[in-house]
């Protein structure tokens, strides 16, 4: 079915570069203090004028990227909704809008109230959302903006029931769209099984605070790697999401819709959703398979790397990595140990160490990264040498971002002196 363009407020966005840089941004250094972003861009900052520890991102590999997914998912036939909650910048999720992104993605309350702080008018909720005073302002903006679309997730009677009192006891003046979440056995959160499902798809229908408008869940909450068990396991989950959808239509139990979504997809098997959910789009009109992969727009030098299925010959290019650490050597207090002044309060470790891939300005590095204090990173069997500046691949986009409020954008981080071309503001 045609589908409605999804806002934000670029006018908010665009402010973003009048904000003045000060003591609070830890990737600007103190001569760039009291000058607004746009201003400071326009001195032609470069890496070297930059303080370690520090994170960065690419513009080509990011521009590659976002039109690379774009580009898949209009052959796959399926719609993105890249998750928010990766990045939480307004001016990426304003990049992915304009690459045709159907909407975003969120988990929780306060990364709603970010978005729509930037008025960004269609959001997936990948979550319940229980707590009554959210629902009471959510009830508010959806009363205040008609073009506002939001969906949120429900799994259980109870929890239907709670959305139900809450909403009323707001005065709720229009329905909240709710998306039935299937889980698996040892998943996540989502109904465990079909009848448990339905019965909460009829508690939806009784509740007139709340409108069933499709089916949705997590498929990597049940593997975690490529191998053939896990995933036969996404299979199987996927199967069973078509399962309920196509029992929730025969019901009749979408006909307060007026879209169904049906949703999945992170950024390890979206390839794998894509072939299995989005047949039920052709076969029905009423019907938008959404993807929500978010990682894919920095990718990254870890987990991504190895598990994305555009690296699994899904087809399409590949994505490449746009995120990068720098830090610098200050100490070699034994042999063939170096130390490095960023820890894990500044680069993710949750699914990989950093990687060591060379020294500024552009020299090939040895090494291996075997641990990180809060401040520190542990660099092994490395010919790096006191002072030198270190760049460091990441794993896992989602725990990098969080640890910084700003975050320059580099022409070319491969380059002997890359130019900061913009700072990206998140809000966390």
């Amino acid at each position: 079915m045609e589908q409605r363009t999804t806002g934000i407020d670029r006018a908010a966005v665009a402010a973003l570069a009048e904000e003045r840089l000060d003591w609070r941004f830890k990737a600007v250094p103190a001569e760039a203090w009291g000058l607004t972003v746009r201003e400071y861009l326009a001195t032609g900052p470069t890496l070297d004028q930059l303080a370690t520890p520090l994170v960065t991102l690419d513009a080509g590999a990011l521009d590659h990227n976002l039109h690379t997914m774009a580009d898949w998912c209009a052959r796959a036939g399926v719609q993105l909704a890249p998750h928010g909650k990766t990045t939480m910048a307004p001016a990426l999720w304003q990049a992915q809008l304009d690459a045709g992104a159907f909407g975003i993605t969120l988990a929780n309350l306060p990364q709603l109230r970010v978005a729509r702080a930037f008025r960004v008018s269609r959001v997936l909720i990948a979550n319940a959302l229980l707590d009554p005073g959210g629902l009471a302002w959510l009830a508010g903006e959806l009363a205040a903006d008609p073009d506002f679309r939001v969906s949120t997730w429900v799994d259980s009677v109870a929890a239907v029931q709670q959305m139900d009192q809450a909403l009323r006891a707001a005065g709720a003046e229009r329905p909240l769209d709710v998306l039935l979440e299937l889980g698996g056995p040892g998943g996540r959160t989502g109904a465990r099984d079909q009848a448990t499902a339905l019965a909460v798809a009829r508690a939806v229908d009784q509740a007139p605070t709340l409108r069933l408008t499709g089916v949705g869940g997590y498929e990597a909450a049940l593997a975690h790697d490529s191998t053939p068990a896990g995933l036969a396991a996404v299979e199987a989950y996927l199967a069973a999401l078509v399962e309920l959808h196509d029992a929730l239509r025969a019901a009749d139990l979408f006909a307060a819709a007026d879209q169904v979504l049906v949703s999945a997809g992170g950024s390890a098997y979206f390839d794998q959703v894509a072939r299995v959910l989005a047949p039920l789009a052709a076969a029905h009109r009423d019907t938008t398979v959404v993807l929500r992969s978010g990682s894919y727009l920095a990718h990254d030098d870890g987990f991504y790397r190895a598990i994305s299925p555009l690296a699994r010959g899904a087809g399409g290019r590949p994505l490449r990595p746009a995120l990068h650490g720098w830090a610098r050597v200050v100490s070699q207090p034994e042999p063939a140990l170096a130390l490095l002044d960023g820890g894990k309060r500044d680069f993710p470790a949750d699914l990989g160490l950093p990687e060591p891939q060379l020294a500024r300005p552009g020299r090939p590095l040895t090494g291996t990264v075997t641990a990180l204090n809060d401040q520190h990173a542990f660099l092994r069997d490395s010919d790096a040498e006191i002072g030198e500046v270190v760049r460091l691949g990441l794993s896992h986009p989602c725990t990098a971002f969080d640890k910084w409020t700003l975050i320059p954008v580099l022409d070319d981080a491969a380059a002997e002196n890359p130019r900061v071309v913009d700072l990206v503001r998140t809000f966390f």
